[in-house]
């Protein structure tokens, strides 16, 4: 018997459909995470450094996929990137090349008023399309906190960019160059990720995951960033299982006082899953593919008290992606409340997840302005409980 166009269309959609479910249910087996202490030597592109110094800033520890066929991949995608930076002090509190360490203004207890918290914002950046320095400027205005200045805040960056010379030309057999993103956009130039931060006098924490673009095109590499009014330390690289790309995760940890002096600690972390799988898991289709990277962050990151993750997780089929369902499993989802699309005009691709330290709240939403980026920022605001901010009256 003949079947009609449309119904061979529709049983064709369907097996597509049924193979992609199945293979984020079969495509999540994950080997153990392993500390690059169990790797025998660190490659030049895995020791951090700091602004207008080549010499290690700080030891950043390194989280890897166990078998050695995937780390032979992720380190020639590694040779093709710059180092990692590290800038564990804002500058408003130490010269952001003095890492002698010790007390500093930022570690001092807040004279400011009753301790208010912190500003969370997740952000794709898009390559240096985004307004970074407006959002700044936003926060510290008050005009995204309903008036208030916000002074101290945590950016999580996704596809943050970084040039110069300190970039690779060569690149290792097997490895394509991804291409390049980033514009100009509405007289907003674009800054990379090592000047912006010292322009707006942040700590910086910024590790690549691959070039952004090939060596004929750019000078530059591009992967995830932290910018922070508080110090940061505790520093983190997570290399998620690969698919297509290499996909490098980064946590640190945010420290401050409370106006009582009272000290509080955040584990922080910025993600970008992968956004299309090989042929031979279904391109587009394949969400078992980030499903491995989710787990893998989430093996990589416990404990999950006292933390925040943030990312463009790609997940095409929003809140019911299977990738998104197993971070929600373990962290919180804090902006869940909004539902809005992250990457107009059909995918919510951004997320923020928190488990708050002891006593406090979380909540979250998207912003109205894509201030250049063709994403959405994700603000959450992290606070004491009352009776835990009346103990800093």
């Amino acid at each position: 018997m003949l079947l009609s166009l449309k119904t061979i269309r529709t049983t064709l959609v369907g097996v597509v459909v049924a193979l992609a479910w199945l293979s984020a249910g079969c495509a999540v087996a994950l080997g153990p995470m392993v500390d690059a202490g169990a790797v025998p030597s660190l490659a030049a592109c895995r020791v951090a450094v700091t602004p207008g110094r080549l010499v290690a800033a700080a030891t950043v520890a390194w989280k890897v996929p166990f078998p050695k066929r995937e780390r032979d991949t992720l380190n020639a995608w590694c040779d093709t990137t710059g180092p990692p930076v590290v800038v564990p002090q804002p500058a408003e509190s130490a010269d952001e090349f003095n890492l002698a360490g010790g007390p500093t203004a930022a570690e001092e207890p807040d004279q400011s008023g009753l301790f208010e918290g912190l500003a969370v914002v997740t952000w794709n950046v898009h390559g240096g399309s985004a307004d970074v320095a407006e959002l700044v400027r936003r926060l510290r205005s008050g005009a995204l906190t309903g008036g208030r200045p916000q002074n101290r805040f945590v950016l999580l960056l996704q596809e943050a960019y970084r040039a110069g010379e300190i970039v690779p030309r060569a690149l290792a057999p097997g490895v394509k160059p991804p291409r390049a993103v980033g514009r100009a956009t509405n007289g907003h130039a674009r800054v990379d990720i090592v000047a912006l931060a010292q322009s707006l006098g942040l700590a910086l924490y910024y590790v690549p995951s691959m070039r952004n673009g090939a060596p004929s095109e750019t000078n530059e590499d591009r992967g995830n960033a932290v910018l922070s009014t508080e110090p940061l330390s505790d520093f983190t690289a997570i290399e998620l299982p690969f698919e297509r790309q290499r996909r490098v995760a980064i946590a640190a940890t945010v420290s401050g006082h409370d106006r009582a002096g009272d000290s509080w600690n955040l584990r922080v972390a910025s993600v970008h899953l992968e956004s299309m799988a090989s042929a031979r898991h279904l391109w587009f289709w394949a969400t078992g593919v980030r499903v491995r990277q989710a787990r893998g962050l989430l093996d990589a990151l416990r404990p999950h008290e006292s933390l925040v993750v943030g990312g463009d997780l790609n997940t095409w089929f929003g809140f019911s992606d299977p990738a998104y369902r197993t971070l929600a499993e373990a962290v919180p989802d804090v902006a869940a409340g909004d539902r809005r699309r992250t990457f107009p005009p059909f995918f919510r691709l951004d997320h923020l997840f928190s488990q708050p330290p002891d006593g406090w709240s979380a909540a979250a939403g998207r912003l109205d302005d894509r201030l250049g980026s063709d994403h959405y920022p994700i603000l959450a605001h992290l606070r004491p409980s009352p009776s835990v901010a009346s103990r800093a009256r």
